[in-house]
């Protein structure tokens, strides 16, 4: 069945999200069903209790200045959501809420815990919203689909094709489980396996991914390709630049290590560049 309570985040510091990225989103939801809600966070920011250096350049002044700002992105991103998302017959809920702005990415991993899919845009390779993608894939139990607006574009019309990355372990697994309302939609879909990468990812692997999906009505291929002596996360882009699939599918890979998560090769590799809308999950 497909995702019917699908949340989307709103930026609202340092930059609002952009109405390309709102109506892309509104889109896509309207294309594969369900229901879209969206959460802005308004940041708190607590300056340095220097009393000297608030006298000199005004700290505090300059703090509410910038809660400010992010209050009133907050209103106007939730304000162009809420039309756009009426408009399409696709409108949940529109969530204001306030946290620390080093908190932000944790909040929408919470809020994220009792939807179906979070969606989050980014709008660079430098953007700051990649700590909420993270916090969501590995915090929230739930699946996550990240696109950049101009560069890796949602498939607005549904998914022409799509690409799933399988390496037969439990992340992959998961990662086609909570794809498979959207890969019902899509005409393609290929299943990539990366040989020489590691002792699991023999050939012949996706053969059974094949059967599997088309029990489920979902007609799909297996493709297998050398690692060489490329990284992984290269391999998956270079594939993924010649062949421009409209989705690619991944279980994110990471492990906790002073309470952060360190990613795996592929995952951080596929984060910082994006070269096409990604679903990720762990």
């Amino acid at each position: 069945m497909p995702p019917h309570d699908i949340l989307l985040h709103l930026d609202a510091y340092p930059e609002a999200t952009s109405t390309e990225a709102i109506d892309q989103a509104v889109r896509f939801v309207g294309t594969i069903g369900g229901d879209l809600s969206a959460i802005a966070v308004e940041v708190h920011i607590q300056p340095p209790n220097n009393r000297l250096a608030n006298h000199l350049i005004g700290l505090s002044n300059m703090a509410l200045e910038e809660e400010r700002k992010s209050r009133e992105f907050c209103a106007a991103a939730l304000g162009t959501f809420t039309s756009r998302a009426r408009e399409a017959g696709v409108f949940g809920e529109a969530i204001h809420v306030r946290a620390d702005l080093y908190a932000v990415a944790a909040c929408v991993a919470e809020r994220s815990r009792t939807r179906d899919l979070c969606i989050v845009p980014v709008a660079s390779q430098l953007d700051g919203k990649r700590a909420v993608v993270e916090a969501v894939v590995f915090g929230s139990g739930r699946p996550v689909l990240t696109f950049c607006p101009g560069t890796a574009d949602l498939p607005v019309a549904g998914p022409d094709s799509v690409v799933l990355a399988w390496d037969g372990s439990r992340t992959a697994a998961r990662a086609m489980a909570d794809a498979m309302p959207i890969l019902r939609k899509a005409r393609e879909v290929t299943v990539l396996t990366v040989t020489n990468d590691k002792a699991s990812t023999r050939a012949g692997l996706g053969h059974d991914v094949v059967r599997h999906l088309g029990v489920h009505g979902i007609n799909a291929m297996a493709e297998e390709i050398e690692r060489d002596d490329r990284r992984i996360g290269v391999v998956f882009s270079d594939y993924i630049v010649a062949n421009r699939p409209g989705l690619f599918v991944m279980g994110a890979y990471g492990h906790s290590r002073a309470r952060e998560f360190v990613l795996g090769g592929a995952t951080e590799y596929m984060l910082h560049h994006v070269p096409v809308s990604m679903l990720l999950s762990h």
